[in-house]
């Protein structure tokens, strides 16, 4: 009796778990950025907030449980990830064991070209900003009372590397983000040639905006702005 593979692993299974992984990191990415932006408000207000997450759900949760639980779900979210995004390529690779002896570059931009690296750079990014400005072992200050005073000290004009670090790392999350709301889009019925067209645009708009959201933090705090 052969065995039947299950749904979730088939191509189609694939792609809906990139999908609703994808949907989840970028959803907390959206929350992340805006939350990040409150360091506009002043110290207080920032200081307030980084607090407040870690109180989210008590008295029914202990403190930071929060947390921990989106931690979890991060982490189950980007393993999911990355492991249907590797097992379709290999597929892919599979059943074209023959390259092209002219690959048509019309049909293949930086960023789809890009997308798997672009992915290892990403997950280091993350492993590196878990450790600078959430555990604190990497921060020049480290003192989880003073999250405002983390990012300042993080970002400061002779830490420039750092910012240039996460410039690189954020704009290399934009083309990821681009490729992937662009393939999402087109997943939703965006197939005509005009439609298309809205679907990049749309999915520039929304790469641009949210890696210039992040980036506004670190520039902020190079140029004195935020101090």
């Amino acid at each position: 009796m052969t065995k039947t593979r299950s749904p979730i692993r088939s191509n189609v299974g694939l792609k809906a778990v990139m999908a609703v992984t994808g949907i989840i990191l970028v959803l907390f990415l959206i929350a992340h950025m805006l939350g990040n932006l409150k360091i506009f408000t002043g110290e207080t207000s920032f200081d307030h907030y980084a607090h407040w997450l870690r109180d989210i759900g008590t008295p029914l949760l202990p403190t930071t449980w929060f947390l921990w639980i989106q931690r979890a779900v991060l982490t189950v979210a980007v393993v999911g990830h990355i492991a249907a995004a590797t097992m379709l390529a290999m597929r892919s690779r599979a059943a074209r064991p023959v390259k092209y002896a002219h690959r048509r570059k019309i049909h293949v931009n930086y960023a789809a070209r890009t997308m798997r690296w672009g992915g290892v750079i990403i997950l280091l990014f993350v492993i590196y900003h878990i450790l600078d400005l959430t555990t604190g072992h990497l921060n020049p200050q480290g003192d989880p009372s003073n999250p405002y005073g983390n990012v300042v000290a993080d970002f400061a004009p002779e830490r420039w590397y750092v910012t240039l670090f996460y410039t690189l790392a954020l704009v290399t999350l934009g083309f990821h983000l681009r490729h992937g709301a662009f393939s999402a889009f087109r997943s939703l019925g965006q197939q005509t040639p005009k439609g298309e067209r809205r679907a990049r645009i749309a999915a520039l708009v929304f790469a641009v905006a949210l890696v210039g959201g992040y980036l506004l933090v670190p520039f902020a705090v190079i140029t004195g702005l935020v101090a």
